[in-house]
């Protein structure tokens, strides 16, 4: 059991559901003034969408589904994101 489980947790997998846009990301920092959302979003930008940003954070977040993922370690990977 503890074989399949391990497998299990390997090849899974981490998606969006593909709603998010470039506006709504625009609305969600608004009103925040942190050096980490205007690089959020100037990042966003500069991609021209938010499709690179959903798969290079699933891919980062691959690594916390065994420990577990929570608002600190999705606010560090964003940061990472936008610093790339």
């Amino acid at each position: 059991m503890k074989q399949l489980i391990a497998f299990l947790l390997d090849h899974a997998m981490l998606d969006f559901s593909g709603e998010l846009t470039i506006d709504m990301v625009k609305e969600f920092l608004r009103d925040e003034e942190t050096p980490a959302a205007r690089a959020l979003l100037n990042k966003i930008m500069q991609d021209g969408g938010v499709e690179e940003m959903q798969i290079t954070l699933a891919d980062c977040l691959q690594d916390s589904l065994r420990t577990g993922l929570n608002e600190g370690v999705v606010g560090e990977q964003l940061k990472l994101y936008a610093e790339s």
